[in-house]
C-alpha cells in the first residue's frame, strides 16, 4: 500500500524523492514478503484441512501473484531508474497488488473468522472439524 501511495505522490508532484522511496518500500516488502510466504506456505502445505477451504487457495494464489509482480516491479525500477521506472508502468503494477492484496486480505480473513484457522478453541469447543489445529 505505501509503494502505491507513494507512487501517487510521485505522480501528482513529480518530486523524485517520492519515486526513491517507493523504490525503496518496495525493497523492503519483497523482503518481508518471503517472511510471510514461509509461514503461509508451512499452514497451507502442513494441514490438508486449510487446502480444502477454496478461500485459502485463492488467499495462497493470489499472493503468490502479488509477490511475483512486486518481484517484476522492483526489476523494472531497477533497471530502468526509480524515477524513469515509475510511470506509467511501476504505477500500473503498484496498482494491481494493492487490489490483489485487498482481494488477499479480504480471503484470509474468511479463513480466520469463517473457517477459524489458527483460532484458539473457546472453552467447550468441539474442534474436530477445524483447521489450524496439530
Amino acid at each position: 500500500m505505501s509503494v502505491f501511495l507513494s507512487d501517487l505522490v510521485f505522480w501528482s508532484t513529480r518530486n523524485a524523492f517520492w519515486a526513491e522511496a517507493s523504490f525503496w518500500l518496495l525493497g523492503f516488502g519483497v523482503l518481508m514478503s518471503a517472511a510471510a510466504a514461509l509461514a503461509g506456505f508451512a499452514d497451507f502445505l502442513g494441514n490438508p484441512v486449510v487446502r480444502s477451504f477454496g478461500a485459502a487457495w485463492h488467499h495462497m494464489v493470489g499472493n503468490v501473484i502479488a509477490v511475483v509482480l512486486a518481484l517484476a516491479n522492483f526489476g523494472l525500477r531497477l533497471s530502468a531508474g526509480a524515477v524513469e521506472g515509475t510511470l506509467p508502468w511501476g504505477l500500473a503494477i503498484s496498482t494491481l497488488v494493492v487490489l490483489l492484496l485487498v482481494y488477499t486480505g479480504w480471503k484470509g480473513g474468511t479463513l480466520v473468522y469463517e473457517h477459524r484457522v489458527g483460532v484458539h478453541p473457546e472453552e467447550g469447543e468441539d474442534t474436530s472439524s477445524r483447521a489450524g489445529r496439530a
